[in-house]
């Protein structure tokens, strides 16, 4: 009995060192069927600036000096609302050449022109390292991932996703001695974890399957960096509050829709109680204390920090929205009758603690609850405005055209 048990337990480990992708779950079978087609060993490089990888650098000058070049960066997840703000700041910091966005899905004409960009699924090992030697890859930005409301209506999806889409990125960092920035979330706290100002430190029982992933990459994370020397560097995000992309699936993303619908209708069908506090951040903030913790020198005394900016409730975001829209009106649900995503954001922190992000590497937000309304205002009524005179301009045309 002990002899097989030992057996089993070696298999396994063995198992467990080889890439993801020569290794098939039940759930990853369920994800690779109904994905057939983007999970070939094919690798399709698409750019409209740059259609194959750069020159290799130049790492000495005429003289024989050392020449020190910039990083070159690969943006899993790049058409997402986090993905792409943070391609653009990496572009502007270190060229367009040396950032490579990616996605599983075909880039708009206009992300496309502006740097190189690369079909990579993340589920596929091999044509991850092939994107990694072939561009010569220092750093990897992984954003990949099925957001909480999204996670918990596909399961089998987000375990693939998720955790295996990780795994394989944790073992590129690993072979090919890269740097792996990979956020988690404030949905990796749970329901027994201090809800205000909770620590970096603390009790972490997610009952989410969004939440239990990001544990895991967390604890994958910190493992391969005392283990193997991993350069595994994270941190919690709240909710995140941009107009320049539609929501995309959170439970924080109420946040964001609010203001589309305050604009466009005048009101708001809120799936969150009016009580239910949750920390929040802008868009370029977040961008920033990423790029902050990405590009600190060298490897920090922790691997996971919070982040954090301000909290607010629906009722108290919905009242800041009145200032500027005095006839803007909400509702709420049924107490009798919650939506789903009311457990979700029950489960995690109010406040959070993030000093030690402060600390460390100097994070230090810009926008606090006022300025952040009414830039989102802005965009999003300038949104519409450009949206009315295309319609307008297009009525014209047609109108002329059929004269």
């Amino acid at each position: 009995m002990l002899r097989s048990t030992t057996t089993s337990l070696l298999a396994s480990a063995k198992m467990l060192r080889q890439p993801l992708a020569s290794t098939t779950t039940p759930f990853q079978a369920r994800f690779r069927n109904a994905a057939a087609a983007a999970s070939t060993s094919r690798l399709f490089s698409i750019s409209a600036s740059a259609s194959s990888p750069p020159p290799p650098p130049q790492h000495y000058n005429n003289n024989g000096s050392t020449k020190t070049r910039h990083p070159r960066v690969l943006v899993t997840g790049s058409l997402g609302q986090l993905g792409s703000g943070l391609v653009k700041e990496l572009r502007s910091m270190y060229g367009a050449e040396n950032v490579v966005a990616s996605d599983i899905r075909k880039a708009p004409e206009e992300f496309m022109a502006n740097g190189p960009f690369v079909y990579a699924d993340v589920m596929n090992y091999s044509a991850l390292e092939r994107i990694v030697v072939d561009w010569r890859i220092d750093w990897i930005v992984h954003y990949s991932a099925l957001l909480s409301a999204v996670a918990e209506k596909n399961m089998a999806m987000a375990l693939s996703v998720n955790m295996a889409g990780f795994q394989n990125m944790l073992e590129l960092a690993k072979v090919h001695r890269l740097r792996i920035y990979s956020p988690s979330t404030i949905g990796a706290f749970g329901p027994s974890t201090p809800k205000d100002n909770t620590p970096d430190l603390t009790i972490m029982r997610p009952n989410t399957i969004y939440g239990i992933t990001k544990l895991h990459n967390e604890l994958m994370g910190e493992y391969y960096r005392e283990k193997f020397g991993v350069d595994f560097r994270s941190a919690r995000y709240p909710g995140i509050l941009s107009a320049d992309t539609p929501p995309g699936g959170g439970t924080t993303d109420y946040a964001v829709d609010i203001f589309h619908h305050a604009v466009r209708h005048g009101h708001y069908d809120c799936f969150l109680s009016k009580d239910t506090r949750l920390p929040m951040m802008y868009l370029s903030d977040c961008i920033k204390g990423t790029v902050e913790h990405l590009t600190y020198p060298t490897p920090l005394p922790q691997s996971v920090y919070n982040l954090a900016a301000v909290s607010f409730t629906p009722e108290e975001l919905t009242k800041e929205i009145q200032k500027y829209l005095p006839h803007f009106t909400i509702s709420y649900p049924d107490e009798a009758r919650p939506d789903f995503r009311q457990a979700i954001a029950d489960s995690w922190p109010a406040t959070l603690d993030d000093s030690m992000a402060r600390k460390d590497f100097g994070w230090k937000e810009e926008f606090g609850m006022e300025n952040m309304v009414k830039l989102m205002l802005d965009k999003i009524q300038a949104q519409v405005a450009a949206e009315k005179k295309n319609a307008t301009a297009a009525e014209a045309k047609n109108a002329s055209m059929a004269a």
